[in-house]
């Protein structure tokens, strides 16, 4: 990405509008979103993660034209977080605000979460006046997304019961599987540097493990990308140490993918092997599938001894994989390939010794970084709309011709 590599990224970083996107819009079968929730990205259609690329873009272009998108007058936005987040938290707060829901948010902390309380009475309490509800749960094999499909049950009890006035929508923010938030809009971020998702086909896409001194990080982004990208007909690479293995249970996703829509999945535990002519890299630091079995096993039992055990082994572990790190020697025999990242990323020489990228590397894709990330909250908003309005189509036309100013302009 040296001279005009540069400028030609950096011309495409404001992303095009999406050509006559709501007739686009129109020509899809997304009738069964609406009062749909949000688990996985493998649960939906292409053409209902088709319209929420197009209704994402959408929202983007009316807010960057200063053109309201507050379609409710009031609702609130539940955020139940099992795990911490900043980022993913933000975006979804930002995504209500966008819609004109009020965020609230629900920690473990705060409520008896981590002590047992029932899933459904959790759910009722907090959605009397909601209509949208984002959990996130990823830390332990086994419960993120089956809490999520609890949780989402019993609203629906509760709305068939009359307790609830309507049901409000579910979404996944970020689970022991997916992180559909997240992979959604690193897919709109692609889609807008290569000018349509059609030329999303036959590039090289690698998702890497990359060192980190810390330890724990889910598995969820790494399976969520090879299993959408390989809906794409696009050529993923999984590269990592021997022993970092995802879930099996996605590598065969992957490859029923490929047999249905070309492209194809691959795997190699070597990082230079893998960069070879590479279109995009995609790396960052992940716990291994079998070291976060153990983890929850061991939770599951309250050995909280062994747990700290488990932990300390495999901050060693990682230590023997310090070379897996993105620099620009790591860089050079790819096809002047853009870097990707969920961030926060760890940095070399600023957030720790030895990280995932280095400062120089960084910096040199930092802008992309940041507009990667931008995507995420017009993403979460179009998943909301899509699930709450029958007519999405109509309701975007309807903001653009009513040309409500979000914010005043006084002459």
């Amino acid at each position: 990405m040296e001279n005009e590599a540069v400028k030609k990224y950096l011309e495409l970083l404001n992303p095009f509008v999406l050509p006559n996107y709501i007739d686009e819009l129109k020509n899809l079968k997304i009738d069964n979103m609406y009062g749909s929730d949000f688990f996985l990205t493998c649960d939906k259609t292409k053409d209902e993660l088709n319209a929420i690329w197009l209704v994402a873009d959408a929202l983007r272009h009316l807010r960057e034209n200063n053109i309201s998108t507050k379609v409710f007058e009031s609702g609130l936005g539940v955020g139940i977080y099992k795990a911490p987040s900043v980022k993913t938290r933000f975006s979804f707060d930002s995504a209500c605000n966008l819609l004109g829901l009020s965020p609230q948010t629900v920690e473990e902390k705060d409520s008896k979460l981590s002590y047992g309380e029932m899933a459904g009475e959790t759910a009722n309490m907090i959605s009397f006046m909601s209509d949208v509800v984002g959990v996130r749960d990823h830390k332990y094999i086994g419960k993120g997304n089956t809490y999520m499909h609890k949780v989402a049950d019993t609203l629906g009890q509760g709305f068939k019961e009359g307790l609830l006035e309507q049901k409000p929508t579910l979404i996944n923010l970020q689970c022991d599987i997916d992180h559909p938030t997240q992979t959604m809009s690193d897919m709109l971020h692609l889609v807008n540097i290569y000018r349509g998702l059609e030329n999303l086909r036959g590039k090289k896409v690698v998702m890497s493990w990359a060192y980190s001194p810390t330890y724990g990080k889910s598995l969820s982004v790494s399976q969520g990308i090879i299993g959408l990208m390989t809906r794409f007909g696009m050529d993923v690479v999984l590269a990592h140490p021997p022993g970092y293995d995802i879930m099996p249970e996605v590598e065969v996703m992957a490859e029923n993918n490929v047999k249905i829509n070309g492209g194809s999945f691959s795997k190699t535990h070597s990082m230079k092997e893998a960069f070879n002519e590479a279109d995009i890299i995609y790396a960052k630091n992940w716990t291994p599938f079998s070291v976060l079995e153990k983890k929850t096993k061991l939770y599951d039992d309250s050995n909280f001894m062994d747990l700290r055990k488990l932990e300390k082994e495999l901050q060693e572990e990682n230590s023997y994989h310090k070379n897996w790190s993105i620099t620009a020697d790591a860089m050079k025999n790819t096809k002047e390939a853009l870097y990707m990242h969920c961030l926060p990323v760890d940095i070399a020489g600023v957030t720790c010794d030895h990280g995932e990228i280095d400062v120089a590397t960084f910096e040199k894709y930092r802008k992309f970084l940041y507009k990667q990330a931008s995507y995420k909250s017009y993403v979460i908003a179009a998943m909301i709309l899509l699930a709450k309005f029958k007519n999405v189509p109509t309701l975007l036309e309807r903001l653009d011709n009513d040309n409500k100013q979000r914010k005043l302009k006084i002459r």
